[in-house]
């Protein structure tokens, strides 16, 4: 299976390398965002490892949790498209393209 990371999960992880960046620990952002990326290569093997997002109840909507970040996912036929990479306390918004 596929895994395509949109626009929208770039800009997420760029922000977080940017947060780290400005709190002058940059590693720590570098060391995220290769973490989250490596977490999220098994979902080419477990595409139903994550859960359900809660706030959509949708079977093809599923998130990773990677403490303290949500990575929201679309489990397609034969794809994985990652969506978003957002802190958990966040609470969730997807466009109409995402859903």
């Amino acid at each position: 299976m596929e895994l395509r990371i949109v626009q929208s999960a770039l800009e997420d992880l760029q922000a977080i390398q940017e947060y780290y960046r400005e709190q002058d620990v940059p590693h720590i952002g570098d060391d995220f965002v290769a973490a989250i990326l490596k977490h999220c290569e098994m979902l080419q093997i477990y595409p139903d490892i994550g859960r359900i997002v809660p706030e959509f109840n949708m079977d093809h909507i599923r998130e990773l949790i990677h403490a303290p970040f949500r990575v929201v996912y679309l489990r397609q036929a034969k794809e994985i498209v990652l969506i978003r990479v957002w802190r958990s306390e966040r609470q969730l918004e997807l466009t109409e393209n995402e859903a």
